[in-house]
């Protein structure tokens, strides 16, 4: 069994009530993959408590340690305490095996990334969060390098029996080179400091309301680039990420200097995630969830456009970077 078939509703209300919460029995499991998350009505509303719900994750065993959670949940509380809008756990604990964390309950829509104001309001705070974020190192998290979100995935993928016979060479050929000239790109920002980043910063991760963006889930926040946090925000063609691109670092500069090598890592950084993204569904795979959310992953169609993929990236790897000035 998986360690989350133990993970039913009465373990998820006892556990709320163990944090001295008072759950009404109604409970709404959100979208989440990688733990379990659940929106859970409460009787009434603690002094410590600024809504009738409250949403409880529940962190996949055996994925952080404990000293890791511990790190990102006081990155999230420094953070907040600068008034930058991100969602820090009220509380955290363990039960039943399960290492979990409760937090606010914070609506929002995804925000228009077509329109410049709004990502360079984004860049604002993210440069803000940047800024926190450089003032000292994570001593337990990982760190996202070529090694850890490259070579390590393909390595894991070829142990297993997902790519499909008649594929596998044109897989392994297509990722030795991409992975060939994400080292090169890497190897053109050689001093770029790593910073403590938010690490998933795509725009379902930045929900808007009318007084503008709050982050949540900072999950994967990690060591890295500042690029790695940026790059999400972006889509379309070389000229209109440009122009996207200029319009979050206007925001992004007014709190912290973005290093301009670090635009030879964007279509790196995307190389990396796509292989790293296919190596995150095969270690999941034991997991009912997935087979079920991702039921396309075990077929020759997926690989197929998967050595599609790598092979236009490499070839935008090849580019010249972005100018933004």
């Amino acid at each position: 069994m998986h360690p989350y078939a133990a993970l039913t509703p009465e373990v998820v209300l006892d556990a709320l009530s163990a944090l001295g919460l008072r759950p009404d029995g109604r409970l709404l499991a959100l979208s989440s993959y990688e733990n379990r998350v659940y929106q859970i009505w409460l009787e009434e509303e603690p002094p410590a408590v600024a809504s009738s719900c409250v949403v409880a994750k529940f962190y996949r065993p055996d994925r952080w340690s404990e000293a890791q959670i511990d790190e990102e949940h006081a990155f999230a509380h420094e953070l907040a305490e600068r008034e930058i809008p991100v969602v820090a756990p009220q509380s955290s604990s363990s039960f039943g095996g399960f290492r979990l964390a409760v937090y606010a309950r914070r609506g929002g829509r995804t925000p228009e990334l077509g329109d410049p104001k709004t990502l360079e309001w984004i860049g604002r705070f993210m440069g803000r969060i940047h800024a926190v974020g450089s003032t000292r190192k994570f001593q337990h998290r990982e760190s996202l390098t070529p090694k850890t979100f490259g070579h390590d995935p393909r390595a894991y993928l070829l142990t297993t029996p997902f790519i499909p016979a008649d594929l596998l060479d044109a897989w392994k050929a297509i990722t030795e080179q991409a992975l060939a000239l994400v080292e090169a790109c890497y190897g053109r920002c050689e001093s770029v400091k790593a910073i403590r980043l938010h690490g998933d910063c795509h725009p379902g991760n930045i929900l808007w309301t009318e007084d503008g963006p709050h982050f949540v889930d900072l999950d994967d926040s990690r060591m890295g680039p500042a690029m790695q946090d940026l790059w999400m925000l972006l889509s379309g063609d070389r000229a209109a990420m440009s122009l996207q691109l200029r319009a979050v670092l206007d925001g992004y500069e007014q709190f912290m200097k973005f290093d301009r090598r670090e635009l030879n890592l964007l279509e790196a950084l995307r190389t990396l995630r796509l292989i790293h993204y296919s190596a995150w569904i095969a270690r999941r795979w034991d997991d009912p969830a997935f087979p079920a959310a991702f039921p396309w992953f075990n077929t020759q169609r997926y690989w197929q456009d998967r050595i599609l993929e790598l092979r236009e990236q490499i070839a935008l790897m090849q580019e010249e970077p972005l100018v933004v000035d």
